[in-house]
């Protein structure tokens, strides 16, 4: 998108929004075009403002954008996908949530790439409709950490450089990748990563998301996988991650009746 074009139209998903003002909004945008950007949507607080309901959070709309001297301005929005089903479901959304978060701490403004679009917009269609979302959300992971260069290696041992064979081996997080079980006492921060934890990321790495949802993912190995991504994404992001916590709390409060 040429730089001078004052206006432009560009497919949105929201990622979060605050209040601006007495009556604007800050939304941060995962655009097409430009990546992750901030704008500004103008009286959209307002009761009778037309935009507020295409600008909540996770919904992927159609925007027409002015450029503000030192923001963007949303001067339309046009829903695309609401993702309706999505905001009935307390872990979805959770879910949704973890999803963005992500995408936001891992990503910086107008770093534009529409392979990383397609992922969310895909993944967040898929907590919406699917009956489970824990294989979207574990394909979004593997494939988020693939597109933006932190792929962990995991086909050969990155102390001895030998093909991994299929039993139970180990991870060391600081050097991103597999160690042998020869060399895991070797390596201070290596902690065992069993043989189906392995072979199920590794399916997931190599695989178009209809081919890795082949594989059947029970409970306890997502468990065993959201244990170890998490542990892997804080390790990259130096921070811990807030929904997480959030998820956990729905996880455990009781289902009524």
């Amino acid at each position: 998108m040429p730089i001078q074009e004052r206006t432009f139209r560009s497919e949105a998903i929201v990622l979060s929004h605050k209040n601006w003002g007495e009556a604007d909004r800050m939304l941060w945008l995962y655009t097409r075009n430009l990546g992750k950007v901030q704008a500004i949507a103008k009286g959209v607080r307002k009761i009778r403002s037309r935009k507020a309901g295409h600008l909540e959070p996770f919904t992927c709309s159609n925007l027409l954008l002015a450029r503000g001297r030192s923001f963007l301005i949303i001067t339309q929005a046009e829903t695309l996908e609401a993702y309706l089903d999505l905001r009935t479901d307390l872990l979805r959304v959770g879910y949704a949530a973890y999803v963005v978060e992500l995408l936001d701490r891992f990503t910086y403004e107008e770093d534009d790439n529409q392979l990383v679009y397609r992922l969310l917009k895909d993944t967040l269609s898929r907590i919406d409709s699917e009956q489970t979302p824990y294989p979207a959300v574990r394909y979004f992971e593997i494939h988020l950490l693939d597109l933006l260069g932190y792929r962990p290696e995991l086909t050969k041992c990155l102390n001895c450089d030998s093909v991994i064979q299929p039993e139970d081996q180990f991870f060391s997080i600081s050097m991103g990748g597999v160690i042998c079980p020869r060399c895991g006492s070797l390596i201070p921060d290596a902690r065992p990563i069993s043989m189906n934890t392995l072979k199920y990321m590794r399916h997931f790495q190599r695989s178009s998301y209809r081919d890795a949802t082949r594989a059947h993912l029970t409970p306890e190995l997502n468990q065993d996988l959201e244990h170890f991504m998490q542990r892997y994404i804080t390790y990259l992001l130096e921070r811990n991650l807030n929904t997480p916590a959030f998820i956990l709390r729905v996880k455990e409060k009781p289902k009524k009746g």
